[in-house]
């Protein structure tokens, strides 16, 4: 099991606690603020075991809170990121699979995936990018775009719970 870092969630107060973990989902603070609710023993402090009870949070919430916290992500080499507008954790984890290194045509085909995603699913391509590159990203996109709604929106789901635990072992 791994320990954080930077801080001890078991030993902190709710305000530094969602302060630290509230963007570990996308703009959801809800994920944390539920965690710390729920309560937090010295089992949490292990990175592990919080994002196994923030993975349980995320399960248990209404398939609208589920659909607004997959909405709540970018799209992928999209118009925030060209413009600079993603969060500081989306940044280096688009720039990490070196998107931002992205051909024109490579952009182009990002956008043309991206538009057409969105227009048969209603939300975001969610993929967890830490290890993969802009080629794989697009295969995976390609791939995917000929599954059902039911299978891309449980696969957002779990694309999110990867993207969280890389989040908390960074901290």
């Amino acid at each position: 099991m791994s320990q954080f870092k930077t801080c001890t969630p078991s030993t902190m107060g709710r305000g530094d606690f969602v302060a630290v973990f509230g963007d570990i989902y996308e703009h959801s603070a809800w994920v944390a603020e539920q965690a710390f609710d729920q309560g937090l023993s010295a089992e949490q402090d292990e990175i592990e075991q919080l994002h196994a009870a923030m993975v349980r949070i995320l399960a248990g919430a209404s398939k609208q809170a589920q659909l607004d916290l997959i909405n709540a992500h970018p799209d992928l080499a999209g118009k925030a990121a060209v413009e600079g507008k993603l969060t500081k954790a989306s940044t280096n984890e688009q720039a990490g699979a070196g998107i931002d290194q992205c051909t024109a045509e490579e952009f182009a085909r990002f956008t043309e995936l991206n538009d057409a995603y969105k227009a048969k699913f209603q939300f975001p391509f969610i993929m967890a990018v830490k290890g993969s590159n802009r080629h794989q990203i697009l295969a995976a996109f390609e791939e995917r775009i000929h599954h059902d709604y039911d299978i891309e929106f449980e696969r957002a789901l779990n694309e999110i719970n990867k993207i969280a635990l890389f989040r908390l072992l960074d901290l």
